[in-house]
């Protein structure tokens, strides 16, 4: 098979209020904060664009006109942006399927089950996104329907949220890790799902766990969850002095 004709999809999630980070989010959407001179968005873009991700969609809802405007159709970074507009935000499992006709991609006039790869907008971390082609590739052949990246658990987050073992998500175990908001998910995942209808993502991702249907693995890597302005000014300052 000739990989280098492929391109598989990402999608950014940026619809979220940014509640915690008020009130620098009052008049700015929270993936447009900055660190190390570039927007939060922004680092992920290039990332994105550096792996071979051409073709990104990003979701919106608050002041999601800012992003658009910000970041235009992406060809100063050299990939295809899309737009997912949100009235009300969805959550996330609500934005992702709000987005899928922009995700999915078309064998003939058949939609294939084609997995995609989904990072939260609110993180900054050096994650190569490369390293999840193989993981995309063997999803689009194999029985599971998502695959988490997880972090070590964090200080504001000791308890962490599922537990891996051998390379899968388990609802009980001994190491217990938190979701880093990097995953990949087939359209098959989000069966049920409403469009237009405000839907997390946790309720999905647990029974998926419970039929064993989700593969996930462990990053050792800089990874940051960009949640309150105090973590931003820690983040940034690291960053600037590089």
């Amino acid at each position: 098979m000739n990989h280098k004709k492929e391109r598989f999809k990402a999608m950014i999630l940026a619809a979220g209020r940014g509640v915690r980070m008020r009130p620098m989010t009052d008049n700015l959407p929270k993936p447009l904060l900055c660190v190390g001179n570039q927007t939060l968005i922004e680092h992920h873009i290039e990332n994105l664009a550096r792996a071979g991700f051409l073709d990104i969609v990003i979701n919106h809802a608050y002041l999601g006109g800012m992003i658009e405007t910000a970041l235009g159709d992406g060809s100063r970074y050299g990939v295809n942006i899309c737009y997912s507009p949100e009235t009300i935000a969805l959550e996330t499992a609500g934005g992702i399927v709000n987005a899928l006709p922009l995700l999915e991609s078309k064998n003939g006039d058949e939609l294939a089950e084609q997995p995609f790869l989904v990072v939260n907008a609110d993180i900054y971390c050096e994650f190569k996104f490369a390293e999840l082609l193989p993981m995309l590739r063997q999803m689009r052949m194999g029985i599971d329907t998502a695959h988490l990246v997880m972090v070590s658990n964090q200080e504001h987050h000791p308890d962490g949220d599922f537990f891996l073992d051998s390379g899968r998500l388990l609802s009980a175990g001994k190491e217990r890790l938190t979701f880093s908001g990097i995953s990949i998910y087939k359209p098959s995942f989000f069966n049920g799902v409403k469009p237009g209808i405000v839907s997390k993502l946790a309720p999905k991702l647990c029974q998926a766990i419970a039929e064993g249907s989700v593969s996930g693995e462990h990053y050792k890597g800089v990874w940051v969850d960009v949640g309150t302005p105090e973590r931003l000014r820690r983040l940034d300052a690291q960053l600037r002095n590089k």
